[in-house]
């Protein structure tokens, strides 16, 4: 049956459905949500929680990507923010917090001018490296050629090439562009790759040799691609029709695996839930942790899209503090709009439904259920 829906007689679209559209479903079984696995596994590297950082200068330092290591999720450093821009970018970090909204987007344009240093790059990985935790570093596929050695002889542990969209026949006219199948095959770390929202566009990423796609544009809270590009990718259909393409290319491939990450519009607890139930391994996670109290943008959120020199397409936004990191992740709850222990919620979602683990979860049944949170 076909969900397209006729917007003129000369265009049909197919309907799509947002976290907020549907609801995960009890079944006859339930478990003690202390008997549940949250735990993943990506190449060689293993997880205690399902919980990638993005990489924005104001959800991660080194500092906080050390403390999300050690509480058993894996922080990702931005490797084009101002952590490899400036020796010390605090009073850059600070500024920006300050700054008049409508002044925000010109001034950190200015900031955000200065050459990315090498020196820095390198400085920053073995920083984590020395803290004993998986290193992991971003790049967008536009510097990945400028910086990749940089980064590879740090000793990162996994490559992430994060743009707002990411594919696997980027055609270019004016320089060469990434061919991401040969630099893949000839890297010798893991590679995570996105965003996707399609399942064509991540089956080709999957065959690039990726271990990990990124399913959506990121920055959800902090996005204006709809308003400045009419681009939109409603998430629970674009983390279902990822997973068929993983599925499929499980079969095509012999038995790879491509974990599927969801990046973007999980803001709450209830909606890293619906993440996983649509067949996400694991989420990336933004605004969430920017409320935490050791986030370096002290309360409020940006990603390079708000800063980009020709055309912005997202903005600083207040998020507030919730809780410290720990408390975000593990609680307690002393609120109960989903964004303190997100990992209890989880936890207690899969028990309710009877799931022992996160891929026996992704099998759980959905509901259309649209609703407007409050």
């Amino acid at each position: 049956m076909s969900n397209e829906i006729e917007i003129g007689r000369g265009k049909r679209g197919r309907r799509a459905y947002s976290f907020d559209d549907i609801a995960v479903v009890p079944s006859r079984r339930t478990r003690d949500p202390q008997d549940v696995s949250v735990g993943w596994q990506i190449d060689a590297y293993h997880f205690d929680l399902p919980v990638v950082a993005a990489p924005m200068d104001s959800v991660m330092s080194p500092a906080t990507a050390v403390a999300l290591g050690r509480l058993g999720g894996l922080g990702v450093l931005d490797l084009e923010g101002l952590w490899t821009r400036y020796d010390d970018p605090t009073p850059y970090l600070t500024e920006v917090a300050a700054l008049d909204p409508q002044q925000a987007t010109a001034r950190m344009q200015e900031i955000y001018a200065a050459p990315i240093q090498p020196e820095l790059i390198t400085a920053r990985l073995k920083e984590i490296r020395a803290a004993g935790v998986t290193v992991a570093g971003a790049l967008s596929p536009q510097r990945t050629q400028e910086h990749w050695r940089t980064v590879v002889d740090a000793g990162v542990d996994l490559f992430v090439i994060r743009g707002t969209t990411v594919s696997a026949e980027h055609v270019s006219g004016n320089a060469e562009p990434l061919n991401l199948k040969r630099f893949i095959y000839e890297l010798d770390v893991p590679v995570i790759v996105g965003g996707a929202s399609t399942y064509t566009a991540a089956l080709h990423l999957m065959r690039t040799g990726a271990a990990g796609v990124l399913v959506g544009f990121g920055g959800g809270a902090a996005h204006t691609t709809r308003v400045s590009l009419g681009i939109h990718a409603p998430m629970a259909t674009a983390v279902a029709d990822v997973a068929a393409a993983r599925r499929d290319y499980l079969d095509e491939s012999g038995g790879r695996y491509v974990h599927v990450i969801a990046d973007g519009g999980v803001g709450r607890s209830g909606d890293l839930v619906k993440a996983v139930a649509c067949g996400a391994d694991a989420v990336m996670l933004g605004a969430a942790l920017a409320r935490a109290t050791e986030a370096p943008g002290r309360g409020f959120h940006w990603g390079p899209e708000a800063h980009h020199p020709h055309l912005p397409r997202g903005e600083r936004v207040e998020v507030g503090t919730s809780g410290t990191l720990e408390q975000i992740l593990f609680g307690p709850g002393r609120t109960a709009d989903g964004t303190l222990n997100l990992i209890g919620a989880l936890r207690r979602a899969m028990a309710t439904t009877g799931y022992s683990d996160l891929k026996e979860f992704q099998r759980v049944e959905v509901v259309l259920s649209p609703y407007q949170p409050r």
